[in-house]
């Protein structure tokens, strides 16, 4: 049966639902996107993904005939898409190109939970800017709620993540690795890649990193307040060239998504 429409559910700041969004984006596919609430989110992905995981993203799909199908994980949600509703103009079909880009993809989603520690280790020390991140599209009634039980949702989420000195240090070398590997990649000159054109290998990479390199058109991580950050300053991290290159993949191939003005969760 095709597939009637498309929902989204994601955490505005999520690296990897910046990936599924800008893939339906570039992909020309329309979709609903709803912006969940941090820890409120819990019970409702749970339920949906019916995998006993709570992440982000989440991509529902209801077909013609009204059954609906719930697709988590976000390299799952591209071979979904894919398979459902493609060729994706960021996938192609060359086996060879294929297996590459998808290994670039594996490469960096490897890394994200490395970027969010990273950046939650200093952050977590100022509780009003995490609720307000973490609140940005929640209504009242979710907000109190966020910031009732917050002391308990930073502990579990501290706890979850692994956010601690030791594991951050060696988050902070996993992403260096990754930036030099990066790096090297795009020494010999090109633009993206693999081959020559736009595919999920740039969009997972610039995804990824967009928290560190904070391009104008991310929906958060664009903000001139985000790039004050002294998490954004580190030595290893300037005058990167990697980090031009995402900036400028942004530049290139992705419209300012403003978060604000997607539809917030109930």
């Amino acid at each position: 049966m095709p597939i009637e429409s498309l929902t989204l559910y994601t955490f505005a700041m999520s690296h990897f639902s910046e990936k599924i969004r800008w893939t339906l984006d570039i992909s020309g596919l329309k979709y609903h996107e709803v912006l969940m609430t941090p820890t409120l989110h819990l019970v409702p992905a749970l339920c949906m993904g019916g995998q006993g995981e709570t992440t982000l993203p989440i991509l529902q799909g209801r077909q013609s005939d009204g059954l609906v199908e719930h697709v988590q994980d976000s390299t799952q949600i591209l071979q979904w898409l894919d398979r459902r509703l493609g060729p994706l103009p960021v996938m192609p079909r060359h086996i060879a190109l294929s297996e590459d880009i998808m290994d670039i993809e594996a490469r960096f989603d490897a890394i994200g939970d490395d970027v969010a520690r990273y950046l939650y280790f200093s952050a977590l020390d100022q509780d009003e800017q995490v609720i307000d991140m973490w609140t940005r599209h929640a209504s009242r009634r979710q907000a109190r709620l966020v910031k009732l039980f917050f002391p308990i949702s930073k502990w579990i989420f501290k706890r979850r993540l692994g956010i601690t000195p030791q594991a951050t240090a060696q988050s902070a070398l996993r992403i260096q690795q990754a930036l030099a590997w990066l790096d090297g990649r795009l020494s010999d000159g090109r633009r993206y890649l693999v081959g020559h054109q736009f595919s999920v290998a740039d969009i997972t990479a610039a995804s990824i990193l967009a928290p560190l390199a904070c391009p104008d058109q991310h929906p958060v991580y664009g903000a001139k307040s985000f790039r004050r950050e002294p998490a954004h300053s580190p030595a290893w991290l300037a005058k990167r060239p990697c980090m031009d290159w995402v900036r400028w993949v942004y530049q290139t191939h992705r419209e300012i998504h403003l978060a604000q003005e997607a539809p917030v969760a109930a």
